[in-house]
């Protein structure tokens, strides 16, 4: 697995650098050799937001935890990204290797029961076109944190979201 490590408004000790080779080493199990690895530590005051992000074979797993020293906060997230990919053996038996993922379960013990999706409410609207502004503004008056939109300029849908620093960002699809 090819690891790639950010940080941003902090420089990265080559301890904890080592730290994250250790530990997503014992991850490539699950993944194949082309998989890409990226860790982003931020720092904001005093908390400190670790985020893992692995892409694999078009599959993306990714967690996020934050603490007061970064080296637990990418613990967490680790822990957190391994327990997703067990706790979703069944759907992801395609993308990820599975005796790894059983050979896991198994030792872990404290497997959680997969769960089926369970769609409780189907809803259909108008996408009218916008621009990503008057859909800001759209979203905010309903008082979502996202809102699906036709562009007005492209035709194609695009969805505005709330991020938890308070600003906004478009997720547009790629063709």
């Amino acid at each position: 697995m090819k690891i790639t490590c950010t940080g941003r408004k902090v420089n990265l000790k080559d301890a904890f650098i080592q730290r994250v080779e250790t530990k997503l080493a014992k991850l490539d199990k699950f993944f194949s050799d082309s998989a890409e690895a990226n860790v982003t530590v931020t720092v904001e005051k005093d908390w400190q937001t670790v985020e893992v992000t692995v892409k694999d074979k078009g599959f993306t797993s990714r967690a996020e935890k934050s603490a007061d020293r970064m080296e637990d906060a990418f613990d967490a997230a680790v822990d957190l990204l391994t327990r997703r990919i067990v706790k979703n053996r069944k759907r992801l038996e395609n993308r990820v290797y599975q005796p790894a993922v059983e050979e896991f379960a198994l030792a872990a013990h404290e497997v959680e029961p997969e769960e089926a999706y369970s769609i409780i409410r189907e809803k259909r609207f108008s996408c009218k076109p916008s621009t990503v502004d008057e859909a800001i503004l759209e979203m905010n008056m309903l008082g979502h944190t996202f809102f699906l939109f036709r562009d007005a300029d492209t035709d194609e849908i695009h969805a505005v979201y709330r991020r938890k620093d308070g600003s906004y960002g478009v997720l547009i699809p790629e063709r």
